[in-house]
Formats: C-alpha cells, sequence, structure tokens
C-alpha cells in the first residue's frame, strides 16, 4: 500500500536538514560575447548594493519593476550569479534561493518546492522560460531532466516565493520560477563550452550569434551532456545515468520604432535509465526511458506611447515521454497584454490568454480512465497600481478570472501594499488567493499494485482518480521588509501565514477477500480525494555584503512549519505524512566570490538543509567549490569541485515514490569557455 501512494510520484522523503557552513563553489567561466558598454553588468565586487537594489524585475506584476518597489518575496539569481555557481543544470541553480527546497532524487529526477510540500512532482510551483509555462499538468509539477537550456544565454531568473496566481493564473501556489533568457543581440559571436568530470562525463555547447542587416540579430547553438550514474541505497551502482542533446535558436528583429519581434524555439532527445517501483513482490525494477520534444515561439510587441504598450504572445510546445507511465503532450498557448499608464498615478495591466492541451499516455502497469486528455483554459486578469502618496505609497489590487472544463470559473484576487518611507528601504504586505487545478492523475488515474500480504496472500490495491476532485485552494498573507543598509550591505526579510483547504488525500475502502483473477488475494480500493486541511508558516531571510573591495558574500536562512488536519471521513497516512514532514523545517546558504588577482577568481557555495521528519532522512551540508582562471581576453579555465563535504548523500527519500532514490556522490569536472 506504500508503493500505491507512491506512483503519482509524490516523492516525499527526505531528511537532510541543518545549517549551512561556508561557500566554495567556483563559477563556471563566463559564456558569452561581452555585452555593449550600456548594458555591460559590472562584477559584484565593483556594483553598489543599492544599484542591486534597484534592478528591474517582472515577475510580480508582468511589467518592469525595481526591486526595491516590489511588495513579494522574490529573489534575483543574476547572470553572474550563474557563471559562478559552478552549477550545470538549473535545479542546483535554485539552491541558493532563501526558502527553496532543492533535493536530488536520483541521478537525473530532482524533487524542488517553494515553502514546503516538497515532492517529486511539486504541483504548487509554477516555472516557465520566456513566460512559457513548462508546468505540465499530467502529474503536476516540472520535468527537470529536459529543462536543460545553455546556462549562458539566461539573463536572470526570478523566483517570487507566495502565490502568483493573479498575474500567473493557476498552479502559482507556493512559488513562481520566471527563467528570463537574453536577448539575440547579447550573444553576439562564437561561444564554444566544453568540459568533463566525475559525474558530469561530459558535456559541451557551441553558439554562434550574428545579424541579418541592422535590424535583424539571432543565434542558433547545440548542446550535449552525458552524466554518469549514482550510488543505489544498497551500495551498487543505481540505474539512473542518462544523456540528452539540445539545439535552438533566437531571432530578434526591430521592424519599426514602434514595434518588435521575438521567434525562438528548439528540440531535444535523450535517453535515462533508472529504477522504478514494479508495485508487485520483485520490487523494483530497471526501466530504459526516451526522451524527445521541442517548442516555438513567437512574441511580437508595440509600442503606443512611452507608457503604453501591448504584446502578443503565441506557443506551441510537444514533448514525448517512454517511461512507465508514457507521457506525450501537446500545448498550444496565446497571451495578449497591454499595459498602460491610467493617469498620473495609476499603471494598469491587463491581458487574455488561451491555452489547450491535449495528453496521450498509456501504460502496462496503469492507464488513464481518460487516455486522451484534452483540456482548455479561458483566463483574463488586470492589475492596477495606486501612487497614493508621491514615491512613498503604493497599493496594488488585481484579479484574474479563470475557466476551466474541470472545475469551471475561478477566481484569483490579490492586494498589495509597499510603502517606501526613503529610497533605500521599503516595507511591503499583501494578501493572495491561488489555487490548484486537478492533474490527470488526479482526475482520472487508474492502478493496480500487488505486494505481498499475511500468510503469503497477495494484496491487491486499486488506486483511482476522481473525476469530481476539486481545486486545492490557498490564501496567504505575507509581509516583508527590504532595505540597503549601507552601500556594502543589504537585507531582504519576508514572513508569511498560509492556509491551504482541499488538499488531496490517498483514501482507502473496505478490503474484500477475492478468488480471480488469477487466483486467490486480498482487494483493497483506494482513491483520491479532496480531504486535508492545513496551515503553514515561515520566515526567510537573504543578505548581501561586501566585506572588502575584492570579496561578495550572499546568504540566506528560511524557516518553515506546516500542520495539517484531516478532514472528517478521513483515513490518508501518505498525504498528510508527507504535507506535514516532507520538507525541512530549516535551511541556509551562503555563497562567497573572491578576486585573487591575475585572472583568477575563488567561488564557494554551501548549503544546509534541515531533517525531514516525515521519512527520517537526517539533516545535511553540501558544499562546492572551485577556481576560474581568465587565461586570455575571452578565454576561461574552470574546476569545481561539488558535494564536498560528504560522497554518498541521501538528499530524498522516495520509498513511497515511483522513482528510486539514489545517493548524491562527490564529484570533480573541468570547464573551458572561449569566446570569438
Amino acid at each position: 500500500m506504500r508503493r500505491i501512494s507512491g506512483f503519482e510520484c509524490y516523492c516525499w522523503r527526505w531528511r537532510q536538514l541543518g545549517i549551512v557552513f561556508l561557500a566554495m563553489c567556483p563559477m563556471v567561466a563566463h559564456g558569452q560575447t561581452e555585452e555593449p558598454p550600456s548594458r555591460a553588468a559590472a562584477d559584484l565586487t565593483q556594483v553598489s548594493i543599492e544599484n542591486l537594489m534597484n534592478m528591474e524585475v517582472t515577475s510580480a506584476s508582468k511589467r518592469e519593476q525595481k526591486l526595491s518597489r516590489v511588495a513579494a518575496a522574490i529573489f534575483v539569481i543574476t547572470k553572474e550569479d550563474i557563471r559562478r555557481s559552478g552549477a550545470t543544470n538549473i535545479p542546483d541553480l535554485l539552491r541558493m534561493v532563501p526558502g527553496m527546497n532543492v533535493a536530488q532524487i536520483n541521478g537525473n529526477s530532482w524533487a524542488i518546492s517553494a515553502r514546503g510540500l516538497n515532492e517529486e512532482f511539486s504541483d504548487k510551483l509554477l516555472v516557465m522560460i520566456d513566460g512559457r509555462s513548462v508546468y505540465t499538468p499530467t502529474f503536476g509539477g516540472v520535468y527537470w531532466d529536459t529543462l536543460d537550456l545553455p546556462l549562458e544565454d539566461i539573463e536572470r531568473i526570478e523566483v517570487v516565493r507566495g502565490p502568483g496566481g493573479t498575474v500567473w493564473g493557476a498552479n502559482a501556489v507556493n512559488g513562481v520560477v520566471n527563467i528570463i533568457t537574453k536577448t539575440a543581440a547579447e550573444t553576439q559571436g562564437f561561444l564554444v563550452v566544453t568540459g568533463g568530470g566525475t559525474v558530469h562525463q561530459g558535456f559541451g555547447t557551441a553558439q554562434y550569434g550574428g545579424k541579418f542587416g541592422h535590424k535583424t540579430d539571432y543565434r542558433a547553438y547545440a548542446k550535449y551532456h552525458n552524466e554518469s550514474h549514482m550510488p543505489g541505497l544498497d551500495g551498487r551502482a543505481a540505474a539512473d545515468d542518462w544523456n540528452l542533446w539540445r539545439s535552438g535558436f533566437r531571432v530578434d528583429s526591430r521592424l519599426a520604432a514602434t514595434d518588435q519581434s521575438s521567434f525562438q524555439g528548439d528540440l531535444y532527445g535523450g535517453h535515462k535509465r533508472e529504477s522504478v517501483g514494479d508495485f508487485s513482490p520483485a520490487g523494483a525494477i530497471e526501466d530504459n526511458s526516451h526522451l524527445s520534444g521541442g517548442y516555438l515561439q513567437g512574441i511580437w510587441s508595440h509600442a503606443y506611447s512611452d507608457d503604453s504598450e501591448s504584446s502578443l504572445r503565441i506557443s506551441y510546445d510537444r514533448y514525448e515521454r517512454s517511461t512507465p507511465f508514457r507521457d506525450n503532450r501537446n500545448t498550444l498557448d496565446a497571451e495578449f497584454q497591454h499595459q498602460f499608464s491610467w493617469g498620473s498615478r495609476n499603471e494598469l495591466v491587463w491581458a487574455v490568454d488561451y491555452r489547450r492541451t491535449n495528453h496521450d499516455g498509456d501504460s502496462t502497469r496503469a492507464v488513464y480512465d481518460e487516455v486522451n486528455d484534452t483540456r482548455q483554459l479561458f483566463s483574463g486578469f488586470v492589475q492596477d497600481e495606486w501612487e497614493i502618496v508621491r514615491r512613498k505609497l503604493f497599493v496594488t489590487a488585481g484579479a484574474k478570472l479563470e475557466h476551466t472544463d474541470y472545475n469551471g470559473f475561478e477566481l484569483l484576487p490579490s492586494t498589495r501594499v509597499a510603502w517606501q518611507p526613503e529610497q533605500k528601504q521599503m516595507l511591503w504586505a499583501a494578501w493572495s488567493r491561488s489555487t490548484r487545478t486537478p492533474s490527470s492523475g488526479d482526475a482520472a488515474l487508474h492502478l493496480d499494485g500487488v505486494s505481498p500480504g499475511p500468510g503469503g496472500l497477495p494484496v491487491q490495491t486499486n488506486l483511482t482518480g476522481s473525476p469530481d476532485f476539486k481545486n486545492e485552494i490557498l490564501l496567504a498573507y505575507e509581509a516583508g521588509y527590504r532595505a540597503a543598509v549601507e552601500d556594502f550591505l543589504s537585507v531582504d526579510v519576508s514572513a508569511y501565514y498560509h492556509t491551504y483547504d482541499d488538499l488531496r488525500t490517498i483514501e482507502t475502502g473496505t478490503p474484500m477477500l477475492e478468488f480471480s483473477p488469477p487466483s486467490p488475494h486480498v482487494l483493497v480500493p483506494a482513491a483520491f480525494r479532496n480531504l486535508m486541511s492545513g496551515e503553514g508558516h515561515g520566515l526567510e531571510v537573504a543578505g548581501n555584503w561586501r566585506p572588502a573591495a575584492r570579496w561578495a558574500l550572499k546568504t540566506g536562512y528560511a524557516f518553515e512549519r506546516l500542520h495539517m488536519h484531516r478532514k472528517q471521513g478521513s483515513d490518508d497516512m501518505f498525504e498528510f505524512a508527507s504535507a506535514e514532514g516532507g520538507s525541512p523545517h530549516h535551511s541556509a546558504q551562503l555563497q562567497s566570490h573572491v578576486e585573487l588577482g591575475h585572472g583568477l577568481t575563488w567561488d564557494a557555495s554551501a548549503y544546509f538543509a534541515g531533517r525531514l521528519s516525515a521519512f527520517q532522512v537526517p539533516a545535511y551540508t553540501r558544499v562546492d567549490t572551485g577556481l576560474t582562471w581568465q587565461v586570455a581576453e575571452k578565454a576561461w579555465v574552470s574546476i569545481v569541485g561539488q558535494n564536498l563535504v560528504k560522497d554518498h548523500q541521501l538528499e530524498f527519500s522516495n520509498l513511497q515514490g515511483l522513482t528510486q532514490s539514489s545517493l548524491t556522490k562527490r564529484s570533480v569536472y573541468g570547464k573551458l569557455t572561449w569566446e570569438f
């Protein structure tokens, strides 16, 4: 029965968390051409903290705002952070965000969430690339293994902890991750990246950016990586090695003084192995999976005046996964947005969106009552910011109205207040409502699992979805303080109180004895229901400190606690335990960047994650570190060590999930980056 709850890829368990140590990971050498001087970002050690506070972000309101005026818990991973991180994938980049729960399950799977409720498919975190959602409604969540664009092409990653439903819609419940890529103009010339090591056995990127005439810039790239296996929980090599190739392009054009367009897309393919639960006495089996997919996206923007602009975004996305539970999906998304000034003190944004997604999934191990599942979503939102007191007090109110095929209409409102008593500090407070829509599994799953029972009599569990599964609901109350204390120190503090209702549970029926087919066994019916509620509260702190001209530090800490309650009639044991104790109560991080001179830089990172009480996963501290040497004007060599504290570290216990856990091992890799 424990395995059955696991199928839905409800990967809950961990147990690792404690405190941060010191940061040591060199952040890979820079991988793009120099930007024009007007856009060039100086090194963090040369930029004032006040300027960092005034960087522009878009994820809180779908329009550019200074970070110092955003009434939300937002953290920005800059291109400098990415370059120095030593990370080779997006999940490892997200480790530096306070309040994000990031754990590697095995060589090719991760559990990532914001503000708790972590599992392999964390269905309350919305992830986007340039406005295109990569959240899959099959299980609810993200396939992190194929979210693999070149890190050198990322301008920044904006992470909003807390609900973003008013702006981004359903499933932006506990957080939003918005990955924003560089324009084609910022990536001109050749880029070559190559390297390899003990786990990252071989990787490389080749890219070229150029121009068509004076008004069009483009880039095209190809990328490949091959990853070794991790150790299994039994000490033997786990079957979780994998590889992936990807190629893509972007074309940006200035059509006229008032019109711009962007067109981009990619294709990818690869293979991975993993050990998966077979729901039988034989236990886990090895599975070989094929991964493929791609997307196309076009964006057109038109400026009516200095304070009025509209945009139209259309995207088509397709992926295929021949995993034990085959998942093929096609998604068409179209959105029109308009922002303008309304009077001298109002900034208004409104948008309408249509999305159609079709799922084709079947398996020898599980089926869906709706094999061909087509969903349509219609939505519209409006949000207005009032400047109540000039340059001091701002109020933002808005709402999104969505209609889905499953649950009809849903209203997602929010109100946010920002107060700037002086230029270098601000206080904010917010109230929001957000929802998580049912996944295909929640509504239409049909899974039979067999396990040994008392006296050798087999127990067959029949887990089914519920066609009447309701939206999960969050009401969030947040407050925060953000300030540049001096020109060498800044602090960002946020606190929250969340109330949840209609959360998913697994309810079992009355066992019965059956004699066929094919032999006597005990049948245990189980189904998904909405019989859990709860509360969560927490504190998140982030800071930037420059103790010396050539030394910069970033630090963060998060405390979170969830208290769940079963509703009348619930006997759930699995979802309840995972929700309340499947994420760390304490986590922390520290990044250090030192300019050593003569072209040498030393970067280090430390990440602490507390224990997972529900699954007896102990706390752990991870340290990455490395050196980067600029051997020529546009050539860098890096050597990076990862997970240096402990070899064979368990980060996530996924025993109830389909994907089997393995141990993260100590690794080293070298890297060469060359621009010309």
